[in-house]
């Protein structure tokens, strides 16, 4: 199953606690400082794809500060937790709302800091109490309360109702192994490619009434966000071509109306099970729709050379 979504706990660690004690001859006071808890991150690891390694997990904790010792010796600080993450990843705070978001393969955020430790009675001793008989315990780490989520970063996203052809046209475009099938959400989870280096997934079918959670709901809509060109995908045995485009951009907008602004081509898909009269009409029907739209089947390797050129332009485009 693909994990895209977690809540997790997250506690530095606690300073440790100052240390009361005394030379044995001299009577001095000799107890050190208590360590420091360690410090929480969050990192990119650009082997991973999903959340799954924290399904299972409610609670991340970064190692305690040891207490001080004799000998004005300081305790050992707690080691710090590095925890690694998708490229896309956002780590909402449950409580504030605030969000950070890991979008470089370099990412590496503070989240939680680590209690400082207590101070031993060696460190209280002043000219007015040559002998403290007390030290100070080491304070707590910093918590947070986290939402994490992945939103996949892709430069082309693969969008429409199932059955649409998007998983075909993703394993023939590269070298993506999606499985397919003629049956509805057959796409459990975004599946990958890439043409030039740029990514392109494939989104899940949506159905009426995903963005209120029908079907695979908000799950995979949240996955469009951060694409920067939609292939939007009708297949060419629609009898109602206008109502799966209407539906799927309904839900887009119900989702996030801001979608709409973005970039977007519409793909009559499945082109070798209709003839080249049938193909003109339902294209002049979707230009009617959106200017940009062509006929494509994953036998024809003319409009797939030509789908190929439209995006190493989009990508040209980018880099410029």
């Amino acid at each position: 199953m693909f994990v895209d979504e977690v809540t997790i706990n997250l506690i530095a660690g606690r300073g440790g606690d100052g240390k009361i004690s005394f030379f044995p001859k001299r009577g001095g006071p000799s107890g050190g400082n208590g360590g420091r808890g360690g410090d929480i991150y969050a990192r990119v690891d650009l082997q991973l794809s999903s959340l799954n390694k924290y399904a299972s997990v409610t609670k991340l904790a970064a190692e305690d500060g040891r207490p001080g010792e004799m000998n004005r010796r300081a305790g050992k600080d707690g080691k710090n937790l590095y925890i690694d993450f998708p490229l896309g990843t956002t780590i909402k705070d449950l409580d504030s709302g605030d969000e950070i978001e890991l979008n470089s393969k370099d990412d590496q955020v503070l989240l939680c800091r680590g209690g400082e430790g207590g101070l031993g009675n060696d460190a209280l001793k002043s000219a007015i109490n040559r002998t403290p008989k007390e030290a100070k315990a080491g304070k707590e780490g910093q918590t947070l309360n986290t939402k994490i989520i992945l939103r996949l970063i892709a430069d082309f996203g693969l969008i429409g109702l199932p059955n649409a052809g998007k998983s075909s046209l993703l394993n023939t475009l590269t070298a993506a192994q999606a499985r397919i099938a003629d049956y509805p959400f057959t796409t459990l989870s975004p599946n990958l490619g890439a043409i030039d280096g740029k990514i392109i997934a494939d989104i899940p079918g949506l159905i009426e009434g995903a963005s209120a959670g029908r079907g695979l709901g908000i799950k995979f809509l949240k996955h469009i966000e951060k694409v920067s060109l939609l292939l939007h995908c009708i297949s060419a045995e629609s009898t109602d071509l206008e109502g799966d485009f209407h539906t799927v951009v309904t839900e887009m907008t119900n989702h996030n109306p801001l979608l709409l602004e973005k970039k977007s081509i519409i793909l009559l898909t499945k082109t070798d099970l209709i003839d080249s009269q049938e193909i003109t009409k339902k294209i002049n029907t979707l230009k009617k729709l959106n200017k940009e739209s062509m006929p494509i089947s994953i036998f024809d390797e003319k409009s797939l050379k030509q789908l190929k050129s439209i995006l190493t332009n989009k990508i040209d485009e980018n880099a410029t």
